[in-house]
């Protein structure tokens, strides 16, 4: 409800494709910068302790931006420093959440588990746009601000009441920089792991920030309101639902390469042919489409990166994953809001997946060259 709020507040606020962009480096930016640091953190000390300082963050920053709008004199650069100081929480809250999971289920339930947390996910993001919609046409942004920072209470009590396992807490033996490099080397020297982070990297970068795109599209292709643009969203998030329920049913140990690049190349493909749907019901299929093979991308890189990981190095991996999900966004929204604002949201969503597109078919090709990894299984 926040991010749909939060976008269409400053649409209405700038009318500006390039502005909403700006908005999405504020927030991404942090996790741009400090993810690898943020890496090194969630190896030296407790997950659960690292997640209950980041949500309780999270929760002062919903309650800032609460009232803020009901002042009745927010400007945009508030609401991009809040921006800023969200992405700085979601650094760490991010890898930690991810690098946490192995912790709290055996490892052949892994990729199961990975799957119900994105269908969970993505109950929120079906029902959260749609709501969202709703209320701000009867009461503004602030009420749903205002419910983010109350919806915090709850999970910070679960979260202090989860009891995990045991683990072994590496000790700081040596310099930050030096630890970096370290799990850099690690995922270099992986072809598993360097292949489900590059193929990531496409995708987030260009495929995922196609968001910042949307409202305009639904204003000016599809001549829709803010209701056409919820529903959007909505449909994005039920495709994304049904697609992470089948990998948690479905999908037991090792995922499958050939899923990992298929549905990356997929989904970067069903972008580009958003630039010729003009009709608001096929739009929405589309999306749906969409958010259906973009989940099953995400949870088959995730549970590679998750079962292909060392415990020592998980924090560092899940970091260098979490910049590649989400540190490229200010790119990826740059990229996106330029494009849309000199040539229109069709070209915008066009050219982001033939971009990613392109780098996933080089991946392929390098996979059939070097003949390293296997198609059967990772």
């Amino acid at each position: 409800m926040q991010v749909t709020a939060q976008l269409w507040l400053v649409y209405t606020m700038t009318k500006s494709a390039f502005l909403l962009g700006l908005l999405g480096v504020a927030q991404f930016g942090p996790v741009l910068c400090f993810s690898l640091f943020a890496g090194v953190v969630i190896d030296r000390y407790p997950k659960k302790t690292l997640l209950l300082f980041t949500q309780v963050f999270l929760m002062l920053q919903a309650f800032a931006l609460a009232l803020l709008v009901w002042s009745g004199h927010i400007v945009y650069w508030e609401v991009l420093l809040l921006a800023a100081l969200l992405g700085l929480a979601n650094t760490l809250d991010l890898p930690t959440r991810q690098a946490y999971v192995p912790e709290l289920v055996d490892r052949k339930d892994i990729s199961s588990a990975v799957g119900l947390n994105s269908a969970i996910v993505n109950v929120a993001r079906m029902i959260g746009p749609a709501l969202s919609a709703a209320l701000m046409a009867w009461y503004g942004a602030g009420p749903l601000f205002f419910l983010n920072g109350l919806s915090f209470i709850p999970v910070i009590i679960s979260l202090y009441l989860i009891e995990t396992k045991s683990v072994l807490i590496k000790k700081a033996e040596k310099k930050v920089l030096s630890e970096i490099m370290e799990g850099l080397r690690y995922i270099r020297h992986s072809p598993i792991l360097l292949i489900a982070v590059l193929s990531m990297l496409a995708v987030g970068t260009f495929v995922m920030n196609f968001n910042v795109i949307i409202p305009i599209y639904a204003t000016i292709v599809l001549k829709q309101d803010v209701h056409g643009f919820g529903l959007l969203l909505s449909a994005s998030g039920a495709g994304s639902l049904i697609g992470a329920l089948l990998v948690a049913s479905w999908v037991k140990g090792n995922p499958s390469l050939k899923i990992l690049v298929g549905s990356g190349f997929l989904v970067s493909a069903l972008l580009v042919l958003l630039n010729f749907i003009h009709s608001f019901p096929l739009a929405v299929g589309m999306f749906a489409i969409i958010g259906f093979i973009n989940i099953i991308f995400i949870v088959t890189v995730n549970s590679a990166i998750q079962l292909n990981s060392s415990s020592q190095f998980r924090g560092r991996v899940m970091s260098v994953y979490s910049f590649a999900f989400l540190g490229t966004t200010p790119i990826g929204n740059l990229f996106a809001g330029s494009i849309t604002e000199k040539l229109g949201p069709g070209m915008g969503f066009l050219l982001c997946g033939v971009v990613s597109g392109f780098i996933i078919l080089l991946l392929v090709i390098n996979i059939i060259l070097k003949k390293n990894v296997t198609e059967a299984s990772i």
